[in-house]
């Protein structure tokens, strides 16, 4: 009589992948997937990736992607729900009156700030930064001919050091 397997599924099946990357897709984490009963370790799920299971990895790549705009849409709906931010006190003459919830204000920002900052890793060229360069481009004409030493001090100064730390003498 065999013993009874006990544990979590390591077999790769087509189902289990397919509600991996669904939930993986709608913004949960693999943690939180990997976390629940019938799901495989986390571990367990990092080897399909890597060893690339049944074209697992691609799908989890795209997953992945998913991932990041359902945390798009999540990020709305933290900065538009106000619900708990304000908190009904009473004062002093036992009249209500509203304070700010704080606590839950700053929980916020956190949820957005996460949010963001885990997009902008995951799809840089969507969600990163975008960092405008600007450059200057000095056009110089060369030509063969020696400077005589007028030219040489309006393009190296007084005392004829080159720019680049040597001397008038060694240059030419």
């Amino acid at each position: 009589m065999e013993p009874a397997v006990t544990g979590r599924p390591s077999s790769y099946t087509p189902e289990l992948a397919a509600e991996i990357c669904r939930r993986i897709s709608e913004g949960e984490s693999l943690k939180r997937v990997c976390g629940d009963e019938g799901m495989p370790a986390r571990s367990t799920v990092q080897l399909w990736i890597i060893n690339d299971t049944s074209g697992f990895s691609g799908m989890y790549a795209r997953a992945r992607e998913a991932q990041a705009h359902a945390w798009a849409d999540e990020i709305l709906d933290v900065a538009e729900d106000g619900s708990n931010d304000w908190m009904e006190r009473t004062g002093k003459d036992d009249a209500p009156g509203y304070v700010l919830n704080g606590e839950h204000v700053q929980r916020s920002r956190l949820r957005v700030d996460t949010r963001k900052w885990l997009m902008s890793k995951m799809l840089p060229k969507v969600y990163g930064e975008k960092l405008e360069v600007e450059a200057t481009v000095k056009q110089a004409t060369l030509t063969d001919e020696p400077l005589n030493e007028d030219d040489w001090s309006k393009r190296y100064g007084p005392g004829g050091v080159a720019a680049s730390g040597g001397s008038a003498e060694g240059a030419g």
